[in-house]
């Protein structure tokens, strides 16, 4: 079992570090990296064997199109630093991801440029290169998304995840979408012609994991079969959020709070599931701190023996 680390931005707002809207996450890069180092350190020592960049909010969607212009090369830099520096130090050996965030903001699927996505994550390719274990291409909301980040990154030496978030409301148990509406299982098909390490669902409630993680294994379990491929790599990491309203406009437009149920025992239930269902890597997105990083990592870890 793979330990991810949870959700950095809400660690940083928890440890005091700078965080508003719309830069978010990145505003710890621009004033205060080092509270990113400690954000990152909390994470492996709750025993996390993957920590991700602090790179997801370095779009012009949170810091704007002048500071991206002038500073994202710096800031990527800064991201890729505290993070190999974290792991570096680490007294077991701990992987870094670099996190390739949906270059037009979280859940808005529609807004996906193409031409400029791609443009933007080859940037991304440039400047994490040099630190990335991994890249993994996150909250990934369409097919479209998916296309552009395999077509920038799939030639890279380091390991390809690819993560897609899910629709949280009036989920068919049968037929798990992406937030773009699009069928799972489109997806499924989509990947399996092309170079990818691992798929992984994020920043979707708990609640709808269970069903994508067994169609994926099964269906990209057949595929393997029928190839004569290794079985790939499935993952999870959810968020603590409520429900999203319809009219959701997109990230900068408010905080969400945080559901008081996923309490780190809870959530450790969900991850339990997860893995009696083949998911091979387990973490946190937004919301899951690094005490339940370390209830489920403990969890896990026993039952793995």
């Amino acid at each position: 079992m793979i330990i991810l680390d949870g959700g950095l931005g809400r660690q940083l707002a928890a440890m005091g570090a700078p965080f508003r809207q719309p830069e978010w996450s990145a505003a710890a890069l621009i004033e205060g990296p080092h509270f990113v180092r400690a954000a990152h350190d909390a994470f492996i020592a709750a025993g996390a064997d993957v920590i991700s960049t602090n790179s997801y909010a370095v779009v012009p969607y949170h810091i704007g199109e002048e500071t991206y212009t002038e500073r994202a090369d710096e800031l990527l830099t800064i991201a890729a630093r505290e993070a190999r520096e974290a792991a570096s130090a680490a007294a077991r050996h701990v992987r870094v991801a670099a996190s390739v965030p949906p270059m037009f903001g979280s859940y808005l699927p529609g807004a996906f440029d193409s031409s400029r996505g791609r443009q933007m994550m080859k940037q991304f390719r440039r400047q994490l290169a040099p630190v990335a274990d991994i890249f993994c291409g996150e909250t990934l909301g369409s097919i479209a998304e998916v296309t552009a980040f395999l077509d920038v990154f799939g030639d890279v030496a380091a390991e390809l995840w690819v993560s897609v978030t899910l629709e949280d409301a009036d989920v068919d148990p049968e037929n798990p979408r992406l937030r773009s509406g699009e069928p799972l299982l489109d997806l499924l098909h989509y990947v399996e012609r092309h170079r990818y390490d691992a798929l992984l669902f994020n920043c979707s409630q708990p609640e709808v994991m269970a069903d994508a993680i067994r169609l994926a294994r099964s269906t990209l379990d057949r595929f393997a079969r029928q190839h004569g491929k290794a079985e790939p790599l499935i993952g999870v990491y959810a968020n603590a959020f409520p429900l999203m309203d319809e009219d959701y406009q997109g990230s900068n437009t408010s905080v969400h709070k945080l559901r008081a149920d996923i309490t780190p025992e809870n959530y450790t239930r969900y991850a339990r599931e997860w893995a009696a269902l083949g998911a091979d890597i387990i973490g946190g997105c937004c919301g899951i701190s690094p005490d339940h990083i370390a209830h489920l990592a403990t969890t896990l870890r026993g039952d793995d023996g």
